[in-house]
């Protein structure tokens, strides 16, 4: 045989011969540590509510909710994000539920607190668009316009009454100029110094995003394109990314996760913090959804996104599927 430089020497194949060979030579493998399921809990219903777009996704009693909380914790997830969605009567303009301390979030993280106690990473969603009329992230300004600073006293206002109920996590997503620094501030000023934020670093404006506004009844008409990142860009991440970090962020995130694995491996390679990514609810409803129709293998399907999504450097990825992949591996 003709010898093409190194060949027929070497013969990479040789490391994929059997499924034992395979998983010796991985470089990279899934654990249950490295997931975190985001999870709804909906104000003053009696039975879960399914989310159409998001077969086997709910919105969750209070009671279901402590229920998968506890699966989750059994299956060895690291954590749980939180989501309120409030009754509709419920939402205003400034979003006041947000900042009830009696309100279904507030509710919800110490139901949990009290199922599962620290066996889970207890995480909040800490944005106004779920309790707002106008389905924004922030408080609008005379014009219509999200006013940025004037949704930062809102932000400080949600920190402090999610941390009081025992959250150990919060997580911003409104993509507020500013908003790392504010809640830092409004956590150790009120005696919060060990709860961890999660910042919500390069949240661009997705397509991807069509079910979660089902899963927590969003009110929004028009878009976010005025603060989300715009998914043309790369640098800019990298500049939120450095005010994120300068700002006191303990952890940084990437939303959505596929189609933007480029900025996921971009920052996990610039940061000595733990990077996370968010395989959102779009990413979920597609694979379900092809899978259903027998277009695609539905397991194998979520375990090589899952796993490119860490190859792309996530230390933790909040997927919907976090239970059930958990308790597979």
């Amino acid at each position: 045989m003709t010898k093409y430089g190194s060949f027929p020497g070497a013969r990479p194949r040789r490391l994929r011969t059997t499924p034992a060979m395979r998983r010796m030579v991985a470089e990279h493998r899934l654990h249950p540590a490295d997931l975190i399921l985001p999870a709804f809990v909906r104000e003053g219903v009696s039975e879960p509510v399914p989310i159409s777009a998001m077969p086997g996704v709910v919105q969750h009693t209070r009671d279901t909710l402590r229920k998968a909380a506890a699966e989750a914790a059994g299956a060895g997830v690291a954590g749980i994000m939180l989501f309120g969605v409030p009754e509709d009567a419920r939402k205003d303009a400034l979003g006041t539920a947000g900042t009830d301390p009696d309100g279904i979030l507030q509710v919800a993280i110490r139901d949990v607190k009290a199922e599962v106690g620290d066996d889970l990473v207890i995480m909040s969603d800490l944005c106004l668009d779920e309790y707002t009329d106008h389905g924004h992230c922030g408080v609008l300004d005379d014009a219509g316009r999200v006013d940025n600073d004037a949704t930062l006293e809102r932000y400080a206002e949600m920190a402090q009454v999610q941390a009081d109920a025992g959250v150990h996590v919060v997580g911003p997503s409104g993509m507020m100029d500013g908003q790392v620094g504010v809640i830092r501030d409004a956590l150790d000023q009120t005696g919060h110094e060990d709860v961890s934020v999660l910042a919500y670093t390069a949240k661009y404006s997705s397509a991807f995003y069509g079910p979660f506004r089902e899963a927590i009844g969003s009110s929004l008409k028009g878009d976010r394109k005025t603060y989300q990142q715009d998914p043309a860009n790369l640098r800019e991440s990298l500049r939120e990314l450095a005010l994120d970090l300068e700002e006191g962020a303990d952890m940084v995130m990437v939303k959505p996760a596929l189609p933007y694995l480029d900025v996921l491996a971009k920052i996990a390679d610039s940061v000595d913090v733990p990077v996370a990514a968010y395989q959102i609810s779009g990413e979920y409803a597609m694979i379900e959804a092809a899978a259903e129709k027998g277009w695609i293998d539905r397991d194998k399907a979520i375990l090589e996104t899952l796993t490119g999504i860490k190859r792309a450097g996530a230390n933790m990825i909040l997927t919907y599927w976090a239970t059930e992949v958990a308790r597979g591996l």
